[in-house]
Formats: C-alpha cells, structure tokens, sequence
C-alpha cells in the first residue's frame, strides 16, 4: 500500500503585535497580504509570495508578552539566488528589531540567519551543488567577493564527511523515500 502524498503548504505563527509583524514580513521579506480578519478574539493576517498559494505565513494575534521558550526553531526560505541573499543580508543588518544575524555555511546550502522583531527565527538560504552530512554550522563571512566565498563554501565542504554532488545524495534519498512509500502506514 502506498502512502498517500502530501507536501508541506504554511505556517502558522501566534504573534504580540500582528501590525507590526505584518509591516515587517510584506516590508522586508516581500510578502503579500491575501486576506485578513477576525475570529473571535483572534485576529488573523493571510500572506503570501505565491498567487497559487493563497496562503503560505498566517500571523494569529494572541501570543503572550512572556514566554519561557519560543517552540519555533526556525522557519526558512529559500531564495532564488546568491545576489538575493546577499541583498537580504545587507536589509535585515538595516532593519530595526532584528537581532542575531548570522551568516554561516552548511555545507548543503548558504545561510543568514536572523530575528525577527518578535524573536522568531528566520533562515534565508541558497542552495550548494554538493551534500554533506548534517547537522554542519560554519560561520561564513559575508565581506567577501562572490567567487572568494564560494570558493571557500566549497573548499570547505569538500573536507566534511559524507561530501558528494547533490544530485548523487538526492538519486540515494529519492531510492530510500520510494521505498519507504510502499510500506503500510503504521
């Protein structure tokens, strides 16, 4: 029997200042708002960068003011390209409110990572042709020139453990998934 397919669609985050949280994700990350209102108590924003996708991030009013522990590690996006990071990199070093910038490599992809202004965790990433067994956080310095820094991403993956092209992981994982699918749901 085969698992029915499914694919990863939004989130969902509960927010302190929903105005404040929509200006910096349709601001900053570009998003679109598709549609807002209220239910209950709690208010809701509807953003998207997506127009087949009616939704992608909803912002829910109604966080508390103090939480002991933020349950989201992370909630990442891929960019469509290294200038674009770099671009995004420079925004988010300008934009009051976001703390704990941090460039770094993963072997598998280039990161910036930061806080938004209600310290959630964001990832702004490209994708590396190569793979290399994860977890893996190398700081990465963003001063340098394009070519300097890919070469040293590079340099750097080729000495990690299980470093291969991307596309020879992904024929390895995609063996693994078709035959995890045809087991029974348990």
């Amino acid at each position: 029997m085969r698992k029915p397919e499914l694919s990863f669609s939004h989130v969902g985050l509960f927010v302190r200042d929903i105005a404040r949280m929509a200006d910096f994700y349709t601001r900053l990350l570009g998003f679109s708002v598709s549609d807002r209102g209220q239910m209950g108590k709690t208010s809701f924003v509807f953003l998207t960068r997506d127009p087949r996708e009616h939704h992608q991030i909803v912002l829910a009013s109604g966080r508390p003011e103090e939480l002991a522990f933020n349950a989201i590690n992370q909630i990442s996006f891929r960019m469509g390209d290294f200038a674009g990071l770099r671009e995004m990199y420079r925004a988010v070093q300008a934009e009051a409110g976001v703390t704990e910038i941090a460039p770094v490599s993963h072997g598998n992809a280039l990161s910036v990572y930061f806080r938004d202004p209600e310290g959630n965790r964001i990832e702004l990433f490209v994708d590396t042709p190569w793979y290399v067994e994860q977890p893996l956080r190398i700081p990465m310095d963003m001063s340098l020139p394009d070519a300097e820094l890919w070469q040293w991403a590079h340099d750097s993956a080729r000495k990690l453990p299980g470093y291969k092209p991307v596309e020879e992981w992904r024929a390895d994982l995609a063996a693994r998934i078709r035959k995890s699918s045809t087991r029974s749901p348990a």
